[in-house]
């Protein structure tokens, strides 16, 4: 934190009176994106995760079929119906895969002893056993060298190469720790350049057949490694009638944050993906790869989920850990526009509760920030990185800059594409902002992931006046802005897609 005197340390604006404060949960800006399961999906439970706070719907292609996956996006467009919300739909690929294979004789687990040896063969119709497993990588022999390390079931097993032998197929390892696995569990091989395509036929299936079919607003991408891959995947969309459909980029090894910068360029958005990240890279160091990754998004104005293990002790507890809550503060503090739920929601027995909590942490870690400062640390980041700022970021900093300057309660935006209100989201005012568009996708994508945004869908921008103070009536009558209050308008010629916006202050 900076002063008029200097550096100063962070924490300044929080005292006993915040902390003994309720919570505010009116005017929350960080979004809650909740992965859809058993535990969560029918239509009266989707309805209450909606009314805790979800904002993006989660479907995870690593499990189930079309039919079931359908089944539950008719319920959630049901339910979203019912709470006349926008809630955003989220498809994440299964990704590629390394996996260890089948036991043999029917046994479900095996029992590993650290000390002992364990060869890993190539051949993945071998039915495994304690002393030899299948791996389903062929290139495992030539990616692999001898001292390194194998994670396997989520870093639960941990393996160090021993030998290679190429011709048999076969990597023989010691065990580091004693473990109980289970069939067909993910391995991770640190610091290797894995040769398996990014996009397997399957996700080009899902996205194709399922992804475009529906209408969905965001592909989350798995093990996005290059800039290539978003172009790949941007191709898939375009021949099958996905052009609106944003692309999120999952960064979940060594290799893709090497190529972060030409990845940011070329995607929509960012997913922090911390559970293989932390297998891929040291556990210390991705907080580190976090906080980089959040910031280089902030600067160019991209959205970012933070996402993994953010309250995964409420899948069977009823309240997280402290530090599970200080996690999702830290995150909002960071800069990330949304936070992510997994097993909390799609598999807990208090998904509501998660979201609940998700939603006051971060409300109350919003609290803490001074916007004001922020709008100028953004500007600042953004000018020194660039030198200057485009023509449409200067109207939307401009924007910011006025509401804060004469205290206006709300920001509304009229944006058909939602590019405007993504500059504006970009800058972090303080106050509500409310997109107006008449494209169903731009108010389900401005209101799932930008950070504040609300959004409003509306039949024409024929009457662009009345459309505006419609807005400006329900903000007063729901206590947001009082009569004579200041309210920023940011629009110009909608019909034009892609015009140049104009600023007014209009008044309650």
């Amino acid at each position: 934190m900076q002063s008029s005197n200097g550096p100063e340390l962070r924490g300044s604006t929080i005292n006993l009176d915040n902390i003994t404060a309720k919570t505010d949960l009116s005017n929350r800006h960080t979004k809650i994106v909740c992965t859809l399961g058993p535990a969560c999906w029918e239509v009266d439970q989707l309805e209450k995760l909606i009314e805790c706070g979800m904002s993006v719907a989660r479907f995870n292609f690593s499990h189930g079929d079309h039919g079931g996956h359908q089944a539950c996006l008719d319920r959630l467009r049901q339910a979203a119906a019912n709470k006349n919300s926008h809630v955003a739909v989220m498809l994440d690929t299964k990704g590629p895969e390394i996996r260890s294979g089948f036991f043999a004789n029917g046994a479900k687990k095996v029992c590993l002893a650290k000390g002992e040896s364990i060869i890993l063969t190539t051949d993945y119709a071998f039915k495994g056993d304690k002393f030899k497993l299948a791996c389903s990588y062929p290139a495992i022999c030539t990616s692999v060298t001898v001292g390194q390390s194998i994670l396997c079931a989520d870093g639960s097993l941990v393996l160090t190469v021993l030998s290679i032998d190429e011709a048999a197929g076969e990597v023989t390892c010691r065990i580091e720790n004693n473990a109980e696995i289970g069939e067909r569990k993910n391995m991770n091989l640190p610091g290797v350049v894995v040769d398996l395509p990014t996009l397997t036929e399957k996700d080009i299936s899902d996205i194709a057949d399922w992804g475009c079919k529906n209408k969905v607003d965001f592909i989350a991408a798995s093990f996005v490694r290059k800039a290539t891959d978003v172009h790949k995947i941007r191709e898939v969309l375009d021949n099958n009638g996905g052009s609106t459909t944003k692309i999120i980029c999952k960064i979940e090894n060594l290799e893709g944050l090497e190529n972060y910068h030409e990845i940011l360029a070329a995607t929509d958005g960012i997913m922090v993906a911390r559970g293989d990240l932390g297998m891929e890279i040291p556990p210390e160091k991705v907080f580190l790869a976090q906080k980089m990754m959040i910031r280089e998004a902030n600067i160019v104005g991209k959205f970012v989920i933070t996402a993994t293990q953010m309250l995964e002790s409420m899948i069977t507890n009823p309240r997280p850990t402290r530090a599970e809550c200080s996690d999702v503060a830290n995150a909002v503090l960071d800069g990330t526009d949304c936070v992510m739920l997994s097993g909390e929601t799609a598999n807990g027995e208090h998904f509501e509760a998660a979201v609940t909590i998700m939603a006051r942490t971060c409300c109350e870690a919003e609290s803490s920030i001074n916007f004001d400062s922020l709008y100028q640390a953004v500007r600042n980041s953004t000018i020194r990185k660039y030198g200057h700022l485009s023509t449409s970021e200067s109207i939307a900093s401009s924007a910011v800059k006025t509401a804060i300057d004469v205290m206006a309660k709300a920001i509304i935006v009229c944006s058909e594409s939602g590019n405007t209100a993504s500059q504006i989201a970009k800058f972090r005012p303080g106050m509500k902002v409310i997109v107006i568009t008449t494209k169903a996708h731009t108010g389900t994508q401005s209101f799932g992931v930008l950070k504040g945004v609300t959004s409003k869908v509306i039949a024409s921008f024929d009457d662009e006046t009345k459309a505006i103070n419609d807005v400006i009536t329900e903000l007063r009558t729901t206590g947001v802005a009082n009569s004579g209050e200041p309210i920023v308008v940011v629009h110009g010629a909608v019909a034009k897609k892609g015009a140049t916006n104009t600023m007014k202050i209009e008044y309650a």
